[in-house]
């Protein structure tokens, strides 16, 4: 009796830590698919990975230098996630809205892949009823207007059909289609894009996120993983409101960015409202993953020119230290008036040699030796 109650406790464990038990909610993800979901569940109880916006790209004063990046010339390596935007995708641009041409954003993809390292696209997508307007120009009700117009929805149609084309053009060595995060309609919480909370009712935003993955899944955009990620939340009820349920979403996340006052004065107050805040959240967002058997991330945050010389190991930390949080990714480095990462001089370098330092904090080196697309019982 004891061997058979051992025996069955053992194929348990092994069916969860073959990731089989957390699989991605497309059922035909590919094999490397399902093997990052388990990893990336299994990673996070052992550290976050950290993750820099467009990092191989460009950064402070360069622009397309293979093998350069901002926070490799910091610390000596990449950053294990690397965020990137098919903005303008839908409208056949050869570049996206930050004016990086998608024929490098796929070499670049191909690239972190090839290191070890996991690709995250979000999508600041110009809006279907009318394609002249962007993600911040408000017009409210697109999303029920869009299901009215048999026009505007066969035009959002072609714009998926672009977008899994892309998608499925990401390949690695032996042909494989290389396994991404997707993460679109983000920040829903605040009204900044169209189809943010002022603009839609919670139903509209769920019909247009299931519409979505369901779309994408019959075209065969087999390596995807759907990340659902708010802005700023006041409580787990304002987090889900608008979650469209767990058959929709395998990574659940949120956005927050520091903005500190101008005023010095209240500078020491304001962080540490900020990092209680955000801890707050994490701490939710940690409750929600646990209840739903997901992975959570804190998918964007940052503090614009990095002003504060301690940020990385006096604020950024205390927020993400302990939380079970799959990754960390700061925002991009794109002019010397917005900037999220620190390079070569400045003011926040030490620091931020420091924070790479932790043990708990993974760049590219240590992710790479834990194969993210390896099956997960191999890499216990």
């Amino acid at each position: 009796m004891i061997r058979i109650l051992l025996a069955s406790l053992l194929l348990a464990f092994t069916f969860s830590a073959s990731g089989q038990a957390l699989s991605p909610i497309n059922k035909k993800a590919t094999k490397e698919t399902k093997n990052l979901y388990a990893n990336l569940k299994r990673l996070s109880q052992k550290g976050i990975m950290f993750g820099h916006q467009d990092a191989l790209a460009y950064g402070m004063g360069w622009k397309y230098e293979p093998g350069r990046s901002d926070v490799k010339e910091v610390v000596g390596e990449y950053p294990a996630v690397v965020g990137w935007d098919l903005g303008h995708l839908e409208l056949k641009h050869t570049v996206n809205l930050d004016s990086v041409p998608f024929d490098k954003i796929r070499q670049f993809a191909q690239e972190v892949y090839a290191n070890g390292g996991l690709n995250t696209f979000s999508w600041h997508l110009n809006n279907p009823l009318d394609p002249t307007k962007t993600s911040w120009d408000l017009m409210d009700s697109t999303i029920q207007h869009l299901f009215k117009d048999k026009q505007a929805l066969k035009r959002y149609k072609s714009w998926l059909d672009d977008l899994a084309g892309f998608m499925k053009s990401l390949k690695g060595p032996k042909g494989e289609l290389i396994p991404v995060v997707f993460r679109p309609f983000h920040e829903h919480t605040g009204s900044w894009f169209w189809w943010g909370r002022k603009h839609c009712s919670p139903e509209e935003y769920k019909q247009m996120w299931r519409f979505t993955v369901d779309y994408l899944r019959r075209k065969k955009a087999n390596n995807l993983l759907f990340a659902y990620s708010t802005d700023r939340f006041t409580s787990r009820e304002d987090y889900l409101e608008r979650y469209p349920g767990d058959d929709y979403v395998d990574i659940v996340g949120f956005d927050i960015y520091h903005r500190p006052p101008a005023d010095l004065n209240q500078l020491a107050q304001a962080n540490q409202t900020f990092i209680k805040e955000t801890r707050q959240m994490v701490e939710t967002l940690r409750q929600i993953g646990q209840e739903k058997n997901k992975v959570w991330t804190l998918s964007e945050t940052g503090l614009e020119k990095l002003p504060q010389a301690d940020w990385w190991t006096n604020i950024l930390t205390p927020i993400v230290k302990d939380a079970g949080l799959s990754y960390v990714m700061v925002w991009r480095n794109g002019r010397p008036d917005h900037y999220y990462a620190p390079y070569p001089g400045q003011k926040s370098e030490t620091d931020f040699k420091a924070f790479y330092q932790n043990p708990n904090v993974f760049f590219i080196k240590k992710v790479a030796q834990e194969r993210l697309y390896a099956p997960a019982a191999q890499n216990k």
